[in-house]
């Protein structure tokens, strides 16, 4: 019995948090033991806010190195850079025939991205939703994890796919939103203000790339306050985050026993981030050395790149053979 396919990107830019960790990455690995999964480096949609070129190929290796020490196994996922795959630009020029300028220029993101950016409204940033069908369609995906505010671009996926198949004969399946777990985390900044970010808020965000200095002092400066008033007290969103995150990297014992002080009204703060503190360096240190390391080894990423590669466009090319044929472009 084959497996259900499962496809999901991350862009090159920026540095992996624990957002990226816990929020996505932490249920790739579970997911690399039971579907047939395509995860990819998405340098072409990078490109629409014009990185440096001197810093693209760093970024890329960057983020594999980070996945893979992250815990993705490379011979049972493909891992590959979006470049790498010429079908997908193809597939890309295909769905935008099928996708409208008045439908694209409606999209909550790029109206937030022309509101950022209003000198750089180019037209891969118009377009981007058309790129990531392409990217998931490719590969005749049923299931991709995304976020809330990418859902809406996969809706526009769904609907790419079935103009597609209803001006040119049923052949890709329509993809849904796929939550591996109903408990997934979504992690907020040290500063209770929104989520850690790649770009935003790095004083109050943990990087995958962080020194242990660096990840004392801001769990050391995370928000609190003066500590409940009454025992059982419902705890504030950015209070429950720093327990959120103890759950996540330390002992149960541990965070049942803040839980009990902080319940009883005897909390201290102080030595709460202090363990906290000590606990996430434990968890990130070995991530970041073996990241590290891997950046260290070109040649060794330049292959898995390479394997990847080969094992999306193994499975791209018949897609492409088969909406060209359908399409009609197929003259010899």
């Amino acid at each position: 019995m084959s497996k259900e396919i499962v496809v999901s990107g991350i862009r090159s830019t920026g540095y992996l948090h624990l957002g990226n960790y816990f929020g996505a990455i932490q249920n790739y690995i579970k997911m690399q033991e039971n579907y047939n999964c395509y995860f990819f480096v998405a340098d072409y949609h990078s490109l629409t806010t014009h990185p440096d070129p001197k810093d693209l190929k760093g970024n890329v290796f960057r983020v594999l190195a980070e996945n893979i020490a992250s815990g993705l196994d490379p011979e049972k996922v493909a891992l590959y850079a979006q470049s790498d795959v010429p079908e997908i630009p193809e597939l890309y020029l295909m769905l935008n025939m099928l996708a409208y300028k008045g439908e694209l220029e409606k999209v909550p993101t790029f109206k937030e991205k022309v509101r950022l950016n209003p000198d750089n409204v180019n037209a891969g940033l118009l377009t981007y939703p058309v790129l990531m069908a392409a990217d998931i369609l490719i590969h005749k995906a049923v299931k991709v994890p995304v976020g809330k505010d990418q859902e809406q671009h996969l809706e526009m996926a769904r609907n790419f796919a079935v103009r597609f198949n209803g001006r040119y004969g049923d052949f890709f399946p329509e993809p849904h939103v796929y939550r591996f777990s109903s408990d997934t985390v979504k992690i907020m900044s040290l500063d209770g203000e929104g989520k850690m970010s790649k770009s935003e808020n790095v004083n109050a965000t943990i990087y995958l790339s962080d020194a242990d200095d660096l990840i004392k002092k801001k769990i050391m400066k995370a928000k609190t306050d003066s500590g409940p008033t009454e025992p059982n007290a419902e705890m504030p969103d950015y209070i429950k985050n720093l327990f959120v995150l103890m759950q996540m990297v330390s002992a149960p014992e541990t965070t049942s026993h803040f839980r009990e002080t902080y319940a009883n009204c005897n909390v201290r703060y102080g030595d709460f981030k202090k363990q906290l503190a000590e606990d996430m360096v434990k968890f990130v240190a070995p991530i970041r050395d073996r990241a590290a390391e891997l950046q260290q080894n070109e040649e060794y990423l330049r292959k898995i790149l390479k394997m990847g590669a080969e094992k999306a466009r193994e499975s791209a090319s018949k897609t492409i053979e088969g909406a060209r044929k359908l399409i009609g472009i197929n003259y010899y």
